[in-house]
């Protein structure tokens, strides 16, 4: 008996929920895609293209677009949810109405909503209740997976059949899906490279080398992986495609959206001006302010995000920020390995000891 063709829903008329859409539809699924702009839903139904986001993009001509909420979820048995973090909650209550228990839902949203600190995910379960719930991370820039260059990502939920769905429903020759179970993990990763990435763009604008670039990322890596941990994330994560993979491309390519703002800035021009330039959302610029307050109630030592917030909010030179980083404490390389605590506490130790007298340093006199 032939397989049954599978029904996807996106969510979104982004550049990834685009790319998505169109992967889906090459491997044989039924997809419609929602977006608000009829301008938009006209041009892909009738010229197979996102004109606004990926314009040069062949789309599967078999990706239905429609404004119509109701018509883009019927049967859908998976829904891709690829709307930026602000309004992400917005279109999940519209969406509520034409949602069910058996669907799985799985957000793609590199970002984190102000009111509670929650994670996206955390809000299709508070929205919907249901138990078919998982995230989209990774490095995927879309307009390569457009090129249909070879990309990696991570499907993470604790929920055996949503990675299962997702692999069948994405994975491709040139897209190739991985599985997780560490949601909150994978979901943190996404989120907090963003910040990273804007520091990165600012470091490459200011004319620093490899090597800085190097240690920014590594450090960064240690400040992602302290953080999520404290929240209750696995470290081990933090090794893989939506950790360390993320941050490298987010923090190496200037097709990132928060790179980009970053390296303006390292001109310098203004935060506005950065991201009006840019033209859409830097997800990372909301995500500093918020990691930074909630690193400051959960005392998580976070000195890069500290200083790329001085410079995003408190009008601090980018150039200073750099310079803060390289005043800060030299402490332990991976704190899972030495703790950063017992670093600490042998400069402790090796201060009291040069500070006392040479008897005491001896072990006694030389009688």
């Amino acid at each position: 008996m032939a397989e049954q063709q599978i029904k996807v829903a996106v969510l979104g008329g982004g550049s990834f929920g685009t790319a998505l859409a169109s992967i889906a539809a090459d491997n044989g699924a039924h997809v419609r895609q929602w977006m608000r702009d009829e301008t938009l839903v006209a041009q892909i139904n009738n010229e197979h293209r996102n004109g606004r986001y990926l314009p040069h993009y062949a789309m599967n001509p078999a990706v239905e677009a429609s404004t119509d909420m109701q018509a883009v979820l019927a049967d859908a048995s998976l829904v891709l949810i690829a709307i930026p973090s602000k309004a992400f909650r917005s279109v999940v209550q519209a969406a509520k109405a034409w949602l069910r228990p058996e669907q799985i839902l799985v957000s793609t949203t590199k970002g984190i909503e102000q009111d509670g600190f929650l994670l996206m995910s955390q809000v299709l379960e508070q929205e919907t209740g249901f138990s078919h719930i998982g995230v989209i991370a990774g490095p995927n820039l879309a307009s390569e997976i457009a090129d249909k260059q070879l990309t990696a990502t991570v499907i993470a939920s604790a929920d055996p059949l949503t990675r299962t769905r997702v692999q069948q429903a994405l994975g491709c020759r040139y897209f190739r899906v991985y599985a997780s179970d560490d949601r909150h993990g994978v979901e943190l990763g996404g989120a907090l490279k963003n910040i990273y990435a804007i520091a990165a763009g600012m470091a490459a604008a200011l004319g620093m080398g490899e090597n800085t670039r190097s240690m920014l990322m590594t450090r960064a890596l240690a400040e992602m992986s302290r953080f999520a941990v404290a929240q209750g994330a696995n470290p081990m994560t933090f090794l893989g495609l939506a950790g360390v993979g993320d941050l490298i491309v987010t923090c190496s390519s200037n097709l990132s959206r928060n790179y980009r703002v970053g390296y303006a800035m390292g001109e310098g021009r203004t935060l506005e001006e950065a991201v009006d330039a840019l033209g859409q959302v830097a997800e990372g610029v909301n995500t500093v302010k918020l990691v930074c307050a909630k690193a400051s109630e959960m005392g998580v030592y976070m000195p890069l995000a500290e200083g790329l917030h001085h410079v995003l909010f408190d009008g601090v030179p980018a150039q200073e920020m750099a310079r803060t980083l390289m005043m800060g404490e030299q402490s332990s390389d991976v704190e899972f390995i030495l703790p950063r605590e017992a670093v600490q506490q042998a400069h402790r130790d090796q201060a009291h000891h040069d500070q006392a007298p040479p008897s005491q340093k001896n072990g006694g006199s030389n009688a």
